[in-house]
């Protein structure tokens, strides 16, 4: 009986230093929009901005929380800064886009919704993409 009770703190004292470091782990502090993108992009350089993407081409869109919305189209990220809205961009929020053509463009705008409750909580106006890609890597002579 003793024993069991010996075994039973044991197994319980690893599971609360367990679980606090769960909560430590936790407790990181988030990265920023502007240092979130910068990963992201890390590897990566700016091409010329373009006025529209091909949206059904895009893979993936990712929100950067206050700052960006990513494209990805290939192995190209499509980096979306909106002349207004951005501080309304939340990660947890569904991008709604109505298109009037297959490309979505520097004068559309992108609805955001709430992902569990489905309602409106804003906007935003679009601005040119920036096309990021990897540099290519130079011939070696063989």
């Amino acid at each position: 009986m003793i024993r069991d009770r010996h075994a039973l703190t044991l197994s319980l004292g690893i599971l609360f230093a367990l679980g606090a470091g769960a909560a430590v782990a936790d407790a990181r502090p988030r990265l920023t929009g502007e240092a979130e993108l910068a990963d992201m992009l890390k590897d990566r350089v700016a091409g010329k901005p373009v006025d529209c993407i091909e949206l059904p081409m895009a893979s993936s869109s990712t929100v950067i929380d206050k700052t960006a919305i990513v494209y990805q189209v290939g192995s190209t990220y499509y980096v979306q800064r909106p002349r207004s809205g951005a501080e309304s961009l939340d990660s947890d929020d569904v991008l709604v886009t109505r298109l009037h053509s297959s490309e979505l463009c520097s004068i559309d705008t992108v609805e955001l919704h709430d992902r569990t409750g489905g309602f409106w909580r804003g906007f935003v106006s679009l601005d040119k993409f920036i096309p990021y890609t990897r540099p290519r890597k130079p011939a070696t002579a063989g």
